[in-house]
């Protein structure tokens, strides 16, 4: 019975001799990690104030590096919203409104709003934009000693207030200007690409017209001119068309009533205007009197 005793105090000594033994091996490896650890943190945060260090004393490499990781930031924040709402509203750009061709209707003169009316609902195109080219019309026409509603009528004719309308033959924009053979004119603008500004082309073509004019004399001639049927037997009724459209402008700019559905046909014969009157004056049409009144326009 003793030696059963004897032997059983044996193991449990041993037991806790190994427990003891385990604990402080244990212990000792936990310190020992603990340590390690504390030194490669130490080392990684050197390394990381040597990096900083280092980029803080070379601009164009701190420059670098936080472009790139803007970028990656961006790339990152696009592939976790693509396909979303804010992926969207991310778009979103204030100034834009600054791109935009558009006036407050409200702002124009009476003739000016009665005319950007009219236009607006007979070509099925927004108030706001004519207004600004009404507007535009009528600056630039007073420069150029051109009637306003004669660059409107153009552009009526030319593009129905498209401004991005391109014909077979290469005429681009609201009044159709041939951008090819006019570059030198959109240089002060910043290139061809400015043909598509409507009030760019709107100035330009402007400058075409009077051109034309000019050489031709006329206005009928110089619509010939504008139109490239200055060499050709018949304009395909262009002129025709393009003062028809001026004398409804002119009618609605004096307050008269006229259909939006109004034909594109000379009026005749018509009332003789003041300058003409005496005992020599006799009807003429739009036509032969806007040639009349060219006089002071070609020179």
């Amino acid at each position: 019975m003793t030696a059963l005793q004897n032997l059983l105090s044996s193991l449990q000594s041993a037991r806790k001799r190994a427990a003891g033994s385990t604990t402080v091996f244990l212990r000792d490896v936990g310190h020992g990690l603990l340590e390690v650890s504390h030194n490669t943190l130490a080392l990684v945060g050197l390394l990381i104030v040597a990096v900083l260090v280092f980029m803080l004393s070379h601009r164009d490499m701190r420059q670098s590096v936080e472009q790139k990781a803007l970028s990656w930031l961006q790339a990152r924040h696009e592939a976790r919203t693509a396909g979303t709402l804010e992926a969207l509203a991310g778009l979103n750009e204030p100034d834009a409104i600054t791109r935009a061709t558009a006036s407050d209707p409200r702002e124009l003169t009476r003739q000016q709003a009665a005319v950007a009316s009219w236009l607006s609902r007979r070509y099925r195109v927004a108030p706001e934009p004519v207004a600004r080219l009404v507007q535009e019309a009528w600056t630039v026409g007073a420069k150029a000693n051109l009637e306003p509603t004669l660059i409107l009528a153009i552009m009526a004719i030319e593009s129905s207030f498209n401004p991005f309308a391109q014909s077979p033959v290469g005429a681009q924009g609201l009044m159709q200007v041939m951008t090819r053979v006019h570059d030198d004119k959109y240089e002060p603008f910043g290139g061809n690409h400015a043909a598509f500004d409507p009030v760019t082309n709107l100035r330009v073509g402007v400058q075409v017209l009077k051109e034309c004019i000019s050489r031709a004399g006329s206005l009928e001639a110089g619509l010939r001119y504008y139109v490239g049927a200055a060499n050709l037997p018949d304009d395909g009724g262009y002129a025709s068309k393009v003062l028809a459209e001026q004398e409804h402008l002119r009618q609605v700019a004096a307050g008269k009533s006229v259909s939006i559905t109004a034909p594109l046909i000379l009026p005749t014969p018509v009332t003789v205007p003041a300058t003409l009157t005496g005992p020599d004056a006799k009807p003429v049409s739009p036509g032969e009197k806007s040639a009349t009144e060219q006089v002071a326009l070609a020179g």
